[in-house]
């Protein structure tokens, strides 16, 4: 059976490869995560307060945006309405339970998408499905479907063009009829190029849903590849991940992933092809913790230094041990290498793993020369017939990549 072709707006969503993701809203100024309302079971009234305390004074949209760049972020999706209900956007009289109606009287949305596209970074918006605070989601669900599309719509037609969006929620019902048809009818009409999401959920990963959908979602685990032969549409695919263990700002959560986990999490993504979005979660006051943010920025750095093969790199079957792989991108080969050691003396280096011959299988191709991204030296390399053993050098002192990746010309 066939592999259908990709789309344009899906090829091109695939090939961002890497996507920030913002966690904001009233439950921030708690710092105990974005579903502390319902963990907790703070009553919708008490909840509701924290809009009269919502300054998001330190929320600078700019610095936020310039972050995501510096951090090789091609997308960033930003929170505009999370299940609390609390919109970060103009509701336009729908009710007046947004960031307008607040001290901050800002329309955070519209400064987000206008400080991406400055940079160069494609605006995405997260919206709920399920909503805590608005009663017809329980009680009259076909009129809360259409105030779901009509808030859908304001963000469609207000804000320019934008990347796409990225819902979740229906999970919260799992036997309604969320009309997703009439929803996804709406961006389409509007923004006929957007990309749509619709999470299934950690325990749904991967799932296909609605023909509209564009992306299938993984959530807090390690996608799988994906088997797209026989299917009706080509379909992207995308891990949503946190730097800890919860979405939102966690102000008493100092267990951060580290620098490595991370970047070899992104590696893992790209080895399925994948994408990678990484959460953020702003303080109550919108500002970007600096564990965050220097987090973001040792991703930045890492992708420097990869020829940047982890965004147009795609699957091609060759496969080394254990995490070893290699992907195809404009017409050469990229070997994606783990645990190497550092090359020096025995007094002074401490890397454990080792350098030295890596073989790899699957190839469909000849190769002519092989050398790193991060410095250029070339390797020696035996290739015989679909298998390859390239002699990988150590890092010099002072350096660990992680994951370290070697450019292949093909004959």
């Amino acid at each position: 059976m066939a592999v259908p072709i990709a789309e344009k707006r899906i090829a091109d969503f695939e090939n961002m490869g890497f996507g920030m993701f913002i966690h904001f809203g009233l439950y921030s100024q708690l710092g105990r995560g974005e579903w502390v309302q319902h963990i907790e079971k703070i009553p919708k009234e008490e909840y509701m307060k924290l809009a009269d305390t919502f300054t998001a004074e330190k929320f600078d949209a700019k610095k936020i945006a310039s972050v995501a760049k510096a951090a090789g972020a091609k997308y960033a999706v930003l929170t505009t309405r999370h299940h609390e209900g609390f919109s970060l956007y103009d509701t336009c009289g729908l009710n007046t339970y947004d960031s307008l109606h607040t001290p901050c009287g800002r329309d955070l949305v519209r400064e987000f998408a206008d400080a991406c596209r400055e940079v160069g970074v494609k605006p995405f918006f997260y919206h709920t499905t399920v909503d805590w605070y608005n009663p017809d989601c329980k009680n009259d669900f076909p009129k809360y479907l259409q105030y779901l599309r009509d808030s859908v719509e304001i963000l469609c037609t207000n804000y320019g063009e934008i990347g796409g969006l990225w819902f979740d929620g229906n999970w919260w019902y799992k036997d309604r009829d969320w009309e997703e048809d009439k929803l996804y009818a709406v961006i389409r009409k509007h923004q006929p190029n957007a990309i749509i999401v619709n999470n299934t959920g950690t325990s749904a990963l991967g799932r296909v849903g609605n023909p509209e959908i564009d992306s299938v979602t993984f959530e807090q685990g390690r996608p799988t590849p994906m088997d797209r032969e026989g299917m009706p549409k080509y379909l992207a695919a995308e891990m949503c991940h946190t730097m800890n263990a919860h979405w939102g700002f966690g102000g008493a959560d100092f267990n951060y992933k580290s620098l490595a986990e991370l970047i070899e999490t992104l590696c893992s993504c790209r080895k399925v092809g994948a994408n990678y979005l990484l959460n953020i979660g702003p303080t109550g006051d919108g500002d970007v913790p600096f564990m965050q943010e220097a987090l973001l920025y040792g991703i930045g750095g890492w992708i420097n230094k990869t020829g940047n093969a982890v965004y147009e790199g795609r699957p091609c079957g060759v496969l080394g041990a254990r995490k070893d792989f290699a992907l195809r991108a404009n017409g050469k080969l990229y070997f994606f290498v783990h645990d190497l050691a550092i090359k020096g003396n025995e007094n002074v280096t401490v890397e454990g793993g080792g350098y030295g011959p890596r073989s790899f299988s699957g190839l469909q191709d000849k190769i002519a020369r092989i050398r790193w991204t991060d410095n250029g030296e070339e390797l020696s390399f035996t290739q015989n017939g679909t298998d390859i053993t390239v002699d990988c050098t150590g890092y010099p002192y002072g350096t660990n990549l992680v994951v370290r990746i070697a450019e292949a010309e093909l004959a």
